[in-house]
């Protein structure tokens, strides 16, 4: 990644509270060189996704079809299945978006726009949404109306 990507998720990752874990997990978005297909490297990715994923007890993948909602659903949404003890992965996929097999393994499926984003700033807004919903969840003033 980028440094500025590294520096930006690094910022949102120390000001989450203690008691929160928040883990980032990079895989290899599989090889896309000359004679390497799409489909093939979202295959190869998928099967590091769904290993890295197995004990999961909620998956939410990240594309463009997904549902989206605003930040304060987000935060209850969140709020809510950390009531139930749920352990939460997110996915973000490659350039070439997710697999079928792991849309399909998926419980939820978000957008975070109607806009398309590269796959990297992804990464900075996703943490620093889940920060946000956390400030929003303690009342704290960070989230301004």
């Amino acid at each position: 990644m980028p440094g500025w990507i590294e520096d930006g998720v690094s910022e949102y990752l120390k000001r989450i509270p203690r008691g929160v874990s928040l883990k980032i997990t990079e895989i290899s978005s599989g090889d896309r060189g000359k004679g390497g297909s799409s489909a093939s490297a979202r295959g190869a990715e998928a099967k590091l996704i769904l290993d890295k994923v197995a004990g999961v007890d909620r998956l939410i993948a990240l594309d463009e079809r997904g549902s989206s909602f605003a930040t304060k659903k987000l935060a209850t949404t969140l709020q809510d299945l950390q009531m139930q003890s749920m352990s939460l992965a997110f996915v973000i996929g490659g350039p070439d978006g997710l697999s079928s097999q792991v849309l399909d393994r998926a419980n939820m499926t978000w957008s975070l726009s109607e806009m398309t984003f590269p796959h990297a700033l992804v990464r900075v807004i996703l943490v620093e949404q889940i920060y946000r919903a956390i400030m929003i969840n303690s009342n704290h003033p960070y989230h301004r109306e």
